[in-house]
């Protein structure tokens, strides 16, 4: 079989990838709801729950990079900043209001022993729609410094109705190359997100918000303190925006030239971040009065990240040369592909059979022989229902979720699933 197009393992990558943030997502739901107290102890539960810290960074540094893609298309088709800021920030509100229904309907269909506080709880989906809102002011921001060029010079300065032609020429911000503005915006929004963590879950906590509102700065909830399991703007959306960035370089012209030399080169950044993290957190001196590696350190974030970027590289790799080269593609399925392609439906429906009433095994009191049986049930039956979803066509509910962001994400123009 010849190596597919350039642009099919480039799409493919993306579906994989989120693929396979939702395997490991199903495992990490899984042991934590059913295995016993004695299970719990074991190495096997400790190792599964390390590999659920990747499906939350997944998701958002996925988001980032389509987001990055879909704000490319709308720039192609010569829309001016503020209307690809309004289209962009509009699907991030989307998503967020799915956060805010999947939240109400857990909240009903656990009726009686649910507390109400559980209806505000910052979930990924909420922190998913923030983030793309975010990303869509920084980029019209970006887009208002940086004009690309194409503007004449009687022509309104639509995005950056505060900004006088000017007054950015006196700063000497426009640049002749308007992607490189995105990607150095991006990345130290994204370093700024990392770099404030800290600080704002212990000593510039804001105590003097409501507590619904600051829990989307640091996860407090309605507990008093920071809490590790939420998903708050601080850390977590600077993974997103470390996505924008990638997303915007694979975007270069120069870089769709040598695409196999760039995903190799961030592979290689990668790893170079994990060792530069490793080297930070061994330092003896902190620059941060209350130290959390695991929870709010940067070096914790750079890692993750370094990590990310490498399972970017592997992902490319896999879908291009083993794909493409060695004729797994015949087979024209690939689970993961298959799961990425409709990622929210999965999150949504395996939820209420893992942690809610409809829980395909009783919580808490199984062993890991019984808990991998019925991980594997819910992996296959949310295959199943992926598969449905992508190969239903001509109906109005296929189009409105569609249309609507089944995948976390803008639209994009989808490569088949493949292996």
């Amino acid at each position: 079989m010849p190596p597919p197009a350039a642009g099919k393992p480039r799409l493919a990558y993306i579906d994989w990838m989120r693929g396979l943030a939702c395997l490991l997502m199903f495992q990490t739901h899984c042991y934590d709801s059913w295995l016993s107290p004695a299970a719990r102890r074991s190495g096997f539960f400790m190792y599964s729950q390390l590999g659920g810290t990747f499906p939350a960074p997944l998701f958002l540094f996925l988001a980032g990079i389509s987001f990055a893609l879909a704000t490319e298309k709308l720039r192609q088709k010569n829309l001016p900043p503020g209307q690809i800021a309004r289209s962009t920030i509009r699907r991030g509100a989307e998503i967020f209001a799915f956060g805010l229904l999947l939240r109400l309907q857990e909240y009903v269909l656990a009726w009686g022993w649910a507390p109400k506080s559980d209806l505000l709880r910052v979930d990924i989906l909420n922190t998913i729609g923030v983030s793309m809102m975010l990303m869509g002011v920084v980029c019209w921001i970006a887009s208002a410094l940086f004009l690309d060029g194409k503007q004449t010079e009687g022509e309104p300065t639509e995005g950056a109705p505060f900004l006088a032609r000017s007054l950015r020429e006196k700063w000497g911000l426009s640049l002749a190359q308007p992607r490189a503005s995105l990607i150095l915006t991006a990345t130290a929004t994204a370093l700024l997100i990392s770099l404030l963590t800290p600080l704002l879950w212990t000593v510039w906590r804001p105590r003097f918000l409501p507590w619904p509102l600051e829990s989307y700065i640091n996860g407090v909830h309605n507990l008093g303190t920071p809490q590790a399991w939420m998903f708050p703007i601080f850390p977590w959306t600077a993974f997103a925006f470390a996505g924008l960035a990638v997303g915007f370089i694979l975007q270069s012209p120069a870089v769709k030239s040598r695409e196999t030399t760039v995903f190799l080169s961030l592979g290689g950044a990668g790893v170079v971040l994990v060792e530069f993290a490793r080297w930070l957190d061994a330092q003896p001196r902190q620059f941060y009065p209350v130290y959390d590696y695991w929870h709010t350190s940067p070096s914790f974030f750079l890692i993750r990240l370094g990590m990310l970027m490498v399972i970017l590289t592997a992902s490319y790799a896999w879908c291009r040369w083993v794909v493409g080269k060695w004729g797994l593609g015949q087979w024209r399925f690939s689970p993961l592909i298959q799961l990425g392609q409709a990622s929210l439906l999965v999150y949504w429906v395996h939820i209420e059979f893992v942690y809610g009433r409809l829980s395909i095994l009783p919580k808490r009191a199984q062993g890991i022989g019984a808990a991998s049986a019925g991980l594997l049930i819910i992996f296959l039956a949310m295959l199943g229902l992926a598969y449905v979803r992508t190969r239903t066509k001509g109906t109005r509910i296929k189009g409105w979720i569609k249309g609507r962001g089944a995948e976390l994400l803008p639209r994009v123009h989808r490569a088949p699933a493949r292996t």
